[in-house]
């Protein structure tokens, strides 16, 4: 283990404050802090810190998880990742437990500092089921589409969404995200337009002629719940067969208020090759379903349930345009998009647009 380049947030006394405060240790203190491990990523750097005690401890952690923003040059942070801090403030205490890491803490950026988060560790109680861009097994595939059952139904038709957590698009902002859209198409045609024969241009402009028509769905506020934004099954946490609880959910960057059925289409449609979702996407759409049930949301049927799905499907032919733009690898994008393509053909998706 090494134990240098910790930054302020991982030293003895400030963990020994914040744990204090999350109602985790008791009288103790922490002694020693040493960096297991660190994670470098181009928004964040993610450490794995172990704890030596000394004193009376009660249930604090051995290991936490120091996730944290970097700075620029000046000092200033480089990204606030609001949404993120936001989500373990606001929204984590509000779900069932072991759905997501606890968390002990969540600090916003200033001026002159950058965001922090100390997240329960699970590495060594939970694993990611395979490695990318592998899918897990049909089981593990239930277990985790019930957990994200879980967190939708936890939130549905909250009403303090859009008051007191997150907030809603209205049609004016629907409309500049939509220009938005159109432009970063006619670049992504101008581009990579082989990829894009007549018949697909259509269908996007066919998309976006019915925009305004379609968003109604969004608009009418009903039935909708926080989503996660990047729910692929590498973001999911499954618990070890010798001692983990739980499915935990990671990494709430991108989450927003929209229909849970976003969170399903990105994970299976656009993420799994055609074979392997036909088999078993009507299977996990129905134990989906009944988990929303068994957690308490009402007024939603199933044919509700497949009509938003097919609307998600088909909204996410823009994702691997938007992949694009923001500079992700085309081995990305470009396998998503023809995975989506495939997806909307197979689910009557068009139909939607007549």
């Amino acid at each position: 283990m090494t134990t240098n380049a910790l930054p302020p947030a991982a030293n003895a006394e400030y963990l020994t404050a914040a744990l204090r405060r999350s109602g985790v240790l008791g009288d103790g203190c922490v002694r020693e802090v040493a960096m297991v491990s660190s994670f470098p990523k181009l928004r964040s750097l993610t450490r794995r810190l172990h704890l030596d005690y000394e004193g009376q401890a009660g249930d604090a952690p051995p290991f936490l998880i120091l996730k944290m923003g970097h700075l620029d040059g000046a000092g200033h942070p480089s990204y606030a990742n609001r949404q993120e801090i936001a989500f373990y403030r606001d929204i984590a205490p509000a779900l069932p437990a072991r759905l997501v890491p606890n968390c002990f803490e969540a600090v916003e950026a200033t001026d002159s500092s950058a965001w922090h988060l100390l997240l329960e560790d699970l590495t060594d109680s939970h694993f990611i089921a395979t490695e990318w861009p592998l899918p897990p097994t049909f089981a593990q595939c239930e277990s985790i589409v019930q957990a994200l059952a879980r967190v939708h139904a936890a939130w549905w038709d909250n009403p303090r969404l859009g008051v007191s957590v997150g907030s809603w698009r209205d049609t004016a902002a629907s409309d500049r995200i939509l220009r938005s859209l159109v432009d970063q198409f006619a670049r992504f045609t101008d581009r990579y337009g082989e990829m894009m024969p007549p018949e697909r241009r259509d269908l996007y402009k066919r998309l976006f002629d019915s925009a305004p028509r379609l968003l109604a769905r969004y608009h009418s506020r009903r039935n909708l719940t926080i989503i996660h934004g990047d729910a692929h099954t590498w973001n999911f946490f499954l618990p070890r067969p010798d001692g983990g609880e739980g499915v935990r959910l990671l990494d709430w960057e991108g989450w927003s208020l929209d229909t849970a059925t976003d969170d399903l289409a990105y994970m299976m449609a656009m993420l799994w090759y055609p074979d392997r979702r036909r088999r078993i996407e009507r299977t996990l759409l129905d134990g989906y379903y009944a988990a929303l049930l068994a957690h308490g949301v009402r007024g939603y049927d199933r044919k509700a349930l497949d009509d938003d799905y097919r609307l998600s499907v088909l909204w996410l032919i823009l994702r691997p345009v938007g992949q694009a733009a923001g500079n992700i690898a085309p081995r990305v994008w470009w396998n998503n998009l023809e995975r989506i393509m495939l997806a909307v053909d197979d689910l009557g998706c068009r139909d939607l647009l007549d």
